[in-house]
């Protein structure tokens, strides 16, 4: 009897208020002779037993991020296959990717790069974009984690909060995109660099955020050909080419799609939204497995 091939899916410990639906690859994946597992990212298990290791939904790291790739390093030691790879894992920790992405040509929500907090730079928040609203968010987080939407003047109380916030931490700023609030946010999915599903996700009145968590909406969408496009080109140049992958896009003022976030960590990937997206990710995993299993 040949014995299914085991793969840990990394998890968090407490899943709180965050909507998971990773279950749905588990008969797809079983299926292609794999045993998928979950496992808390931070239970230190003997890595060695498995062939694999998803980064799946561990999204408490940005408070442990230190921790974090200390475990992914772990992981790419042993003898299972870390997907993603841990190369292209490094590079997208860090918000900085965008400047990469910039630099190939793709569009991205203008952004202005700092390393620490000062209130005398707050002006300049503004003036640079040419705006009178502006977005601040650590260079790493996710799920909206200390990110704040600030209006010319700041208040001094605002003004307090982001000096504890931010004082000694990389973070970047960039404009408020107004379309978000009516029209959202794009996320396109790709699997091994194929195009799979789509989604639109709207926030809930008077918010901007877009995670479920915050009562934002979501739903299955067929992006214009005009955002596919854009999305194509942009995972046309990533090396290693992600088995998984989500790329987040807003329409700017102009009309141009521009991408706020490239998610090759955990990404939630919302198979529950498209009926074969769960089948299209497994064949993709088992494929890049073998893959890299052969080197």
């Amino acid at each position: 009897m040949v014995r299914s091939k085991r793969v840990a899916y990394l998890v968090m410990e407490d899943r709180g208020d965050f909507v998971t639906d990773y279950s749905l690859s588990f008969a797809p994946i079983r299926s292609l002779g794999w045993e998928p597992q979950p496992v808390v990212w931070r239970s230190r298990p003997d890595w060695n037993a498995f062939d694999a290791v998803y980064i799946c939904a561990p999204w408490d790291y940005p408070r442990h991020a230190d921790e974090f790739c200390r475990v992914l390093s772990d992981i790419d030691r042993s003898s299972a296959v870390l997907l993603n790879e841990l190369s292209i894992v490094s590079w997208n920790l860090e918000k900085t990717y965008l400047r990469d992405i910039e630099a190939h040509g793709d569009d991205i929500v203008p952004s202005l790069w700092y390393d620490d907090f000062a209130p005398e730079d707050v002006p300049a928040f503004f003036s640079q974009h040419n705006v009178d609203k502006v977005v601040i968010k650590p260079t790493i987080g996710g799920s909206a984690m200390d990110t704040f939407v600030l209006s010319n003047p700041v208040p001094v109380e605002m003004l307090r909060s982001l000096v504890k916030t931010f004082s000694g931490r990389k973070f970047v700023v960039q404009p408020f995109v107004e379309n978000i609030r009516d029209e959202g946010e794009f996320s396109l999915f790709f699997f091994n660099g194929e195009y799979s599903h789509a989604i639109q996700k709207t926030p809930a009145a008077g918010d901007f955020r877009v995670q479920e968590e915050h009562g934002a909406h979501v739903q299955a969408v067929m992006p214009s050909d005009g955002l596919r496009d854009v999305a194509e080109q942009v995972f046309s140049h990533l090396r290693p080419q992600p088995v998984y992958g989500r790329g987040d896009w807003v329409r700017g003022p102009d009309g141009r799609y521009l991408l706020m976030e490239l998610e090759l960590i955990e990404p939630s990937l919302y198979l529950r939204t498209d009926s074969a997206a769960a089948a299209r990710f497994a064949a993709a995993f088992d494929q890049r497995f073998k893959e890299l299993a052969c080197k």
